[in-house]
């Protein structure tokens, strides 16, 4: 009986078609593989240093600005300033501090007086060191922040505020505040910020004039390069940076892609086809991310907050936590956005929206209109924007926003304002309207500056964006 199963089985093998395996991949292909797969990695994970890294390049490339000085827009942003998101209801001061050479770094703040800041300084990774201003840590009433270069054993003087840096560079942003967009208030904005002063610790005796670069009108991009140029960018700071701990695990990776500290970045024909197919999956994975969203501030609302919640506790505890290193989320806000704020919520507060309240993504050819309800819970203003939802950036209209510093904004009756997003304005709704562009679509940003407490109390509520017939 056996015998004739047997005699069975094998006529049975014997008629199936031969079984064919995969190829082995060639040693060339499983190091193509290998760096296109930690490209992407290196990617995700260099996000936020690279985007400060382009934004020191585009000051170097296009502006007057140098490394401690400071760099500022004499007038609100509008589309020639293409970094990620910006406040065009705000006027910006930025210095990129270097400690490396010239040791401990002072940035001397005034009191809000004659003006205010909302503002951030950050280590080049965009991890908050302080806030400053009204909510910061000179809690408006000024004062000078000494930022320590790695492993600074030096005396630490009275009367600073001590910022101990685990990178050599790194950057402030500060948003000095409008009253309104009239000539007056704008420059009433700019001659308060240029009260800062920036100078090296070892001059605080004598300390010399700041030197400020207008970059207004100047074509500035910011935006990510997903090409070489990004890994580029990420070898300027493997080379200059020292290696931090917690991310000592990438130095074989970018081994990988050529990026290695005393070496030059030099890849082949091989590895730059290798890292431009790297990069642009990266962008695919963090683009699907954003299109995910985040979660919603109120259940049900398209308006969403501006990241996840562990990266924001992340960056108020400077990685406290040991069990988690959200750089999964940390990548894709860098690819939108810039700057790290230690304690969002304080002086400002953002909500985005991708979708409308059909869940729609919004489209530059069609009119949308949001009602922001009366007695908006804020010290200082409410604003929107509207973004170029593939780069991120302030689109090419004439202005980018509204806001409820506009003199002449219209009112409802019960104290509400309707915004439109149009090609072209509703007719009488002019000075509500923020232009869209047709055929292109966009995203949405709210700011709340000075937020209180009817808004986190969730009393008070922005609503949804609706597509108007």
């Amino acid at each position: 009986m056996w015998k004739a199963c047997l005699i069975l089985v094998v006529g049975l093998c014997a008629a199936l078609p031969a079984l064919t395996f995969a190829q082995a991949p060639s040693p060339d292909d499983l190091a193509t593989r290998a760096i296109e797969r930690r490209a992407v990695e290196a990617a995700i994970w260099a996000m936020p240093a690279v985007n400060a890294d382009l934004m020191r390049q585009e000051m170097f490339a296009k502006t007057k600005g140098q490394i401690n000085q400071m760099l500022y827009w004499s007038r609100p942003a509008d589309s020639q300033n293409q970094t990620l998101t910006p406040n065009p209801d705000a006027i910006y001061f930025m210095t990129f501090y270097d400690t490396k050479s010239v040791g401990p770094i002072v940035i001397d703040i005034p009191p809000a007086d004659t003006g205010s800041f909302a503002g951030s300084i950050v280590n080049i990774w965009q991890m908050p060191l302080a806030d400053i201003g009204p909510e910061g840590s000179d809690q408006g009433k000024g004062g000078k922040y000494l930022i320590l270069p790695p492993g600074y054993k030096g005396e630490q003087p009275a009367g600073y505020t001590v910022l101990q840096s685990d990178t050599y560079t790194g950057y402030a942003l500060m948003r000095s505040n409008l009253i309104s967009h009239s000539n007056a208030d704008i420059a009433k904005a700019v001659t308060y910020g240029k009260r800062i002063k920036i100078y090296p610790l070892s001059k605080a005796g004598n300390p010399p004039a700041t030197t400020f670069a207008d970059a207004a009108g100047v074509l500035y991009d910011a935006t990510i390069k997903y090409d070489l140029r990004f890994y580029q960018s990420l070898d300027r700071i493997v080379q200059y940076e020292p290696w931090l701990d917690r991310d000592r695990a990438m130095i074989d990776p970018l081994r990988t892609l050529g990026i290695e500290k005393g070496k030059p970045f030099n890849p082949d024909v091989q590895t730059k086809s290798a890292l431009d197919n790297g990069i642009k999956e990266a962008k695919a994975l963090l683009a699907r991310r954003y299109d995910a969203g985040f979660p919603q501030f109120n259940p049900g609302i398209h308006w969403t907050l501006v990241a996840d919640p562990e990266m924001v506790g992340s960056q108020e505890s400077g990685y406290g936590d040991a069990n988690a290193y959200p750089i999964d989320a940390r990548g894709v806000i860098y690819t939108y956005g810039f700057i790290g704020i230690k304690h969002l919520g304080r002086a400002q507060f953002y909500l985005i929206t991708i979708k409308d309240k059909d869940g729609h993504a919004y489209d530059g050819s069609k009119t949308y209109r949001l009602t922001v309800p009366a007695n908006a819970p804020v010290k200082q203003y409410w604003s929107v924007t509207a973004y170029d939802r593939e780069l991120h950036t302030i689109l090419d209209t004439s202005r980018p926003s509204r806001s409820s510093q506009v003199a002449d904004l219209q009112r409802n009756a019960d104290g509400s304002v309707d915004i439109y997003f149009a090609p072209q304005a509703p007719a009488g709704k002019q000075a509500n309207w923020v232009p869209t562009v047709a055929g292109k679509s966009f995203e949405l940003m709210f700011r709340f500056y000075g937020p209180q407490k009817p808004l986190f109390d969730k009393v008070w509520k922005l609503p949804d964006v609706q597509a108007v017939n």
